[in-house]
């Protein structure tokens, strides 16, 4: 099957969605995703998109066992 609409979504965008990336400052390259950074919001590629979401999940990975161990010896205290 052919694959006719592949990309149409950033064909009306200008530039056709290529831009300078906020964060790496590459040139030329698919500026897709907004978010905010610093209270502004910036449009960034899909690499730095990645490496946020990787952080953040491993922050929420490093955060949780620090949780869990903060609740178990309140609950053998009672």
């Amino acid at each position: 099957m052919s694959k006719n609409h592949r990309g149409a979504g950033i064909r009306t965008l200008p530039a056709k969605g290529r831009g300078t990336c906020a964060i790496c400052g590459k040139t030329d390259i698919k500026v897709l995703y907004e978010k905010d950074i610093d209270g502004k919001t910036v449009k960034i590629c899909k690499f730095c998109n990645a490496n946020l979401k990787n952080k953040a999940k491993v922050e929420a990975r490093k955060a949780k066992p620090a949780e869990e161990s903060a609740e178990a010896p309140a609950e053998s205290a009672e």
